[in-house]
């Protein structure tokens, strides 16, 4: 599919959808849970449907229903499970130790890049606990249950390694612990994981680096959750009022886990003004200047953030993003070529983004099939003088299907084309 839209500012109040980071990590909990698990979410995505189509394969019983879904608790395990990972990276890697916690043998599967997508840390580690592999990338066959014991882990190739891991050794019998061999990158995310599973009544302590889980721990469903609203989505449309008129974002907790709230400090370092009150956050427009940003823990905002740094004065500055060549597309490539076809000036290094201001003149961006690179190309479209085409714009769908609805909500003109 393909999507054009003419430049128009945004203004106006849309609600966040759910978080799928949040989202992927309650459904497991809940399929690993006694009993049912009702989990409240407005919107689901490609990648969640794709972790309720693994959960229901090895075994859970999922209902969607108005407003949510309603899961029951595996339990007993599917034998020899086929697990369809769909283009979904957290799928794959939450759900690969927790399948070997559960099953002598499954099988998995996946689409698009993701049988490209590192995953080695995490299946050496299990190697070493008693899981073998039929090969070593997707399509491949697990077979033997993961065992308990010591884990070492790299913390700067993926965050999901060691969340796959948090969530599966609690089902085992042994004390486990894991040991980071470097420093974590994208940190929140885990913090995402161990509140996930306080919620329900999971132990995991934590010290310098090392994470101790005790065996035999019950999960235990606390009936009903709310999903968190989606900071890494709202992002774009909190960019939006920076470059057009104001936005404003409802159902965002202050409080969450979430790293990409980190947006809110990174549009205040452009300039813009920033309104964060209970729930409900507003971005309205100023001149913005390009400043210095890490993104080593928040590398999914930076796409968005590239385009802040095109339509502010001066040069931006992305470090710390080496990690990004290795999602849905090599992003630091992708988002060099998206700046470059609207007419932007941007240099790519191995590790960052030099992006100088520029007066973005529009044309016909590839999605790279990357859901943020196409929404990331929308954004852009208010500043932009001229038509805006995005190809391959369905690539939104993997994260936020209503994307583009939620576009024109707000004053957009997007249309298929």
């Amino acid at each position: 599919m393909n999507v054009s839209m003419m430049p128009a500012p945004l203004n106006g109040t849309i609600s966040a959808i759910a978080s799928k980071s949040d989202a992927h990590r309650l459904l497991i909990l809940a399929a690993l849970s006694r009993g049912e698990t009702r989990l409240v979410m407005e919107r689901r995505s490609e990648d969640i449907d794709a972790t309720i189509g693994c959960l229901r394969a090895l075994g859970a019983q999922l209902s969607p229903e108005s407003g949510g879904v309603l899961v029951r608790g595996i339990e007993q395990a599917a034998k020899n499970p086929l697990l369809d990972c769909k283009e979904s990276g957290s799928t794959f890697r939450f759900l690969l130790p927790v399948a070997a916690a559960l099953c002598d043998r499954a099988r998995f599967t996946g689409g698009g890049r993701l049988p490209e997508r590192p995953v080695g840390e995490l299946m050496r580690a299990m190697e070493e606990h008693g899981v073998s592999f039929s090969a070593d990338r997707l399509p491949f066959t697990t077979s033997g249950r993961l065992n308990g014991g010591d884990y070492a882990l790299p913390g700067n190739v993926s965050s999901q390694y060691l969340t796959g891991l948090l969530l599966a050794l609690p089902l085992l019998k042994e004390l486990s612990r894991i040991t980071l061999t470097t420093r974590l990158e994208s940190a929140a995310y885990v913090d995402i994981t161990l509140h996930a599973l306080t919620r329900f009544g999971a132990e995991v302590r934590e010290a310098k680096g090392v994470y101790s889980i005790s065996g035999g721990q019950a999960i235990v469903s606390p009936g009903e959750l709310r999903v968190d609203g989606d900071w890494s989505n709202a992002a774009f449309f909190l960019a939006a009022g920076a470059l057009g008129a104001p936005v404003r974002v409802t159902g965002l907790d202050l409080g969450s886990p979430q790293g990409d709230k980190a947006i809110l400090d990174a549009l205040l370092a452009f300039g813009a003004p920033v309104e964060a009150s209970s729930g409900s956050v507003a971005v309205s427009p100023a001149p913005l200047k390009g400043c210095e940003i890490d993104v080593g823990d928040t590398p999914d905002l930076l796409p968005v953030l590239a385009v802040l740094g095109a339509a502010a004065e001066g040069e931006t500055l992305l470090v710390n993003a080496a990690r990004l060549r290795l999602k849905e597309s090599d992003r630091l490539a992708s988002v060099s070529a998206m700046l470059r076809a609207l007419g932007g000036s941007v240099t790519e290094l191995p590790d960052a983004l030099i992006v100088r201001g520029a007066k973005l003149t529009g044309g016909a961006v590839e999605s790279a099939r990357d859901h943020r690179i196409a929404m990331a190309a929308a954004i852009a479209s208010v500043c932009c003088k001229g038509e805006v085409t995005i190809l391959g714009a369905d690539a939104v769908n993997k994260s936020y299907p209503t994307f583009f609805e939620d576009f024109n909500r707000l004053g957009g003109n997007a249309h298929v084309v």
